[in-house]
């Protein structure tokens, strides 16, 4: 069984990927870091040279492989980018070829984890220097506010609907979350049987 980890950019699904795969003692792969490695590039690179028409192109190409490649069914912790369910059909696909698990947080709770990390994210990406005066970090942290919350209603629905369990994050340990999951999943496949 593959189980995929789904939500927002920072709410921890490699984190939360990672320690699973400890516990349930089985095979970890990040998308993102899969999508890296084949293309010889980071995703901010893909973005800069491409569109995130073309990295999404990708992205699905590569969630396929993995999803539906001989042998695909062995067990596996997949951490999806955040947007990598908003692609045409990758949202059925992710739904009918996994156990789809979205790790939900909150908005507070993502500006907090997120603030320090934008530079890296290209859907988030600033132009301003880390060393400002706190009136622009004020101004910043606005900005990306704002920026989650437009991405947040486009993706909240999508996120839902292709998750079979929805777990919220906040104030939780990512080992906390794993058992959580691991839990939920032993309820999850015995009422499926």
């Amino acid at each position: 069984m593959t189980i995929s980890l789904t939500g927002f950019m920072g709410c921890g699904k490699s984190s939360v990927g990672k320690r699973l795969s400890e516990l349930l003692c089985c095979s970890f792969a990040d998308l993102d870091t899969m999508i890296e490695e084949r293309e010889g590039c980071t995703v901010a690179e893909i973005f800069e040279r491409s569109s995130e028409a073309e990295f999404r192109r990708i992205e699905k190409e590569v969630l396929t492989d993995i999803l539906c490649a001989p042998g695909a069914g062995t067990e596996l912790v997949l951490a999806l980018g955040g947007g990598a369910v908003m692609t045409e059909g990758s949202d059925r696909l992710v739904h009918e070829k996994s156990l789809c698990i979205y790790l939900r947080t909150s908005v507070d709770e993502l500006v907090r984890r997120l603030s320090s990390e934008t530079s890296g994210r290209p859907l988030l990406k600033s132009d301003t220097s880390t060393q400002v005066p706190t009136s622009v970090i004020s101004a910043e942290t606005t900005a990306l506010r704002k920026r989650i919350l437009d991405l947040m209603s486009l993706r909240e629905h999508t996120y839902s609907s292709t998750a079979h369990l929805i777990l919220d994050t906040d104030s939780k340990s990512i080992d906390d979350i794993a058992k959580e999951i691991i839990s939920a999943i032993r309820v999850i496949t015995t009422d499926s049987y």
